[in-house]
């Protein structure tokens, strides 16, 4: 019926949650109030033939009641909400801690698609249990005993009756609990399924109708959509007959009681004061149980979202270990050695076919890679696709943590440093940069925010991002990316390169940047590896041969291990891989072999 850890979240507010129980108390005095003055009310008026004059005060007793009964009500709501509000922003908020505390492969595990389902569709249906379930669970636990209190002092046998019936409802909810629980599980994992693959749909939509695919993608979002459409109906099926159970649960309890009583003042065993007081008590004993069967299901709902949010946030992650030095104290980086760096990658296999678990396999991607670079030096890795080269390249800039060995800057471990410091250090261009929404301007001040409008636009001239930006009518102000104009790969290029020149970082790392440029695009990657190189160091992917001759040591890299390491002229002479790599480039499948 609870989430031990959904609560334990909440009680770290205390403040909100001392309110809710203190308004609760506040709740039941003021029903059992109410009750009070209506029976004393009806006994002065009919049974004592009391004048309207002398029932004034009660009646304005009674007014005050209701009015703060209803302020009462109007301010748990107010408060339930603020309370569901924070605390799904905190859940948010550990979300994305995770998300970018996690290493770059363990954030790649989920689809994009799923992951924004559960930071917002998924976050959301936490709002339930905090706003409706919590704080009626919170009344339930205290209102009825106040009432079942009051009740044994007038009345013994109501109150059992009461202490009988009462608990009959939350025993109730369990059971129907126990049935709803899988199908609200389903329901949400349809949800999640539905919502990234239609995202994922939408992101690749051009793609999709290019290829003739968007018609069958069409279908597979309808057949999904059907999929949650009927657990959801599942789910509800079941909350509108655990409904119509408590609702007759309610009735035959309070019917129970009424004749008891009604049986014990005709026989003058109970005061019609008494007897009308317990029985105005009866529904209201009853009511706050009934509202916690209404949440009862969307509580279930919140568990099960909370279930997919704590498998992300506890899962396991090896994430890079910083420390607090800075590196502005050996002012720029002049050297950068790899010592025996390894990198395994644990990831789910094969499907456990006795219980559907996923088996954990680990597969090693880098091994007892050593390589050196110093300053002023243009350092290329080539290899065949798979080989591990790109992941070197983010154990580098520190993105993900070795397995085994060291990362040295000058001569000092890598993890020595805070990240802020060495990431400062490093510029990354990749083969397909990301273009956000916003100004052409905006996208390359991203490497340095606080860069004045003359820094940018040198770097743009340095990049040759001037060249198209001069045919825009808005110039740098072009609003690019999702909703705005669309860029070419070589245009994309060039802005992440201006990126990097605007950094100024003493390394700078490129992942195949020239693969699939055009000629002046390349022509001006060429001419910027070379103004990299004059006051910094250089590590790049390298995929054309241009590239290669211009690198001042190359790096083979096949099957996670350094092949060969040298100039091109001592590869060519001492490594025969390394030939029958450049013979196969040079004889036109470059490609397919790199």
């Amino acid at each position: 019926m609870i989430d031990r850890r959904l609560n334990d979240w909440a009680i770290k507010n205390k403040r909100l949650m001392s309110g809710n129980i203190l308004l609760s108390i506040l709740s039941g005095a003021i029903i059992i109030g109410q009750a009070y003055v209506i029976a004393t009310i009806v006994q002065l008026a009919f049974l004592q033939k009391e004048g309207l004059s002398s029932l004034l005060p009660l009646f304005a007793l009674l007014f005050t009641l209701f009015l703060l009964r209803s302020i009462l009500d109007y301010a748990v709501a107010k408060g339930n909400l603020r309370f569901a509000s924070k605390m799904k922003g905190i859940f948010r908020k550990s979300l994305m801690e995770k998300y970018i505390g996690s290493s770059v492969l363990h954030a790649n595990r989920y689809k994009t698609g799923e992951q924004v389902s559960l930071y917002t569709s998924g976050v959301e249906q936490l709002d339930d249990y905090y706003r409706s379930y919590l704080p009626q669970l919170i009344q339930s636990s205290i209102i009825p005993v106040m009432i079942l209190v009051v009740v044994f002092l007038n009345n013994v046998y109501s109150g059992l009756i009461m202490l009988i019936t009462a608990p009959l409802i939350p025993v109730f909810m369990m059971l129907i609990g126990s049935m709803a629980e899988k199908k609200t599980q389903e329901q949400l994992e349809s949800m999640l399924r539905f919502s990234g693959h239609f995202l994922e749909t939408l992101k690749g939509i051009v793609t999709l109708k290019l290829f003739g695919r968007s018609k069958t993608h069409g279908e597979q979002v309808k057949l999904r959509s059907d999929q949650f459409t009927e657990a959801t109906m599942s789910v509800l099926k079941i909350a509108f007959l655990s409904a119509l159970m408590l609702e007759v649960l309610a009735t035959i309890s309070t019917a129970m009681i009424a004749v008891e009583v009604g049986l014990r003042l005709v026989y003058g065993q109970l005061t019609f004061h008494t007897a009308f007081f317990v029985l105005l008590l009866a529904p209201e004993l009853y009511q706050p149980l009934k509202n916690l069967g209404a949440s009862f299901h969307t509580g279930r709902n919140s568990i099960a979202a909370a279930k997919k949010v704590w498998e992300v946030l506890d899962e396991e992650d090896r994430p890079v270990q910083w420390g607090e030095k800075e590196l502005n104290s050996l002012s720029r980086v002049k050297e950068l050695t790899l010592k025996n760096v390894s990198y395994q990658l644990e990831q789910q296999g094969r499907v456990d076919e006795g219980n559907g678990n996923g088996l954990s396999e680990t597969a090693e991607i880098l091994s007892d890679i050593s390589l050196q670079m110093t300053r002023g030096q243009r350092v290329a890795i080539i290899g065949p696709s798979g080989a591990g080269k790109t992941t070197l390249l983010k154990v580098v800039l520190g993105l993900l943590s070795p397995s085994e060995g060291e990362i040295l800057v000058n001569g000092t471990p890598l993890p020595f440093f805070s990240e802020e410091e060495w990431l400062s250090q490093v510029a990354y261009v990749d083969q397909f940069p990301y273009i956000f929404s916003g100004s052409i301007f905006d996208n390359v001040a991203l490497s340095k925010p606080e860069a004045s409008e003359k820094e940018v636009q040198r770097a743009c001239e340095f990049a040759g991002v001037d060249l198209f930006v001069s045919e825009f009518s808005n110039g740098y102000e072009t609003i690019v990316g999702e909703g705005g104009r669309g860029l070419s790969g070589g245009e994309k290029q060039r802005i992440a390169l201006a990126r990097a020149f605007l950094k100024r970082a003493p390394i700078v790392v490129l992942d195949e940047p020239t693969a699939g440029l055009d000629l002046e695009t390349e022509a001006i990657l060429t001419k910027s590896i070379e103004t990299f190189s004059e006051d910094g160091m250089v590590l790049m992917v390298a995929h054309r041969l241009q590239t290669i001759l211009k690198a001042d040591v190359v790096y083979l890299l096949e099957n996670g291990r350094i092949k060969g390491a040298g100039s091109h002229e001592e590869l060519m002479t001492a490594s025969p891989a390394y030939q029958k790599m450049m013979s196969a480039y040079q004889g036109g499948v470059s490609h397919e072999v790199l």
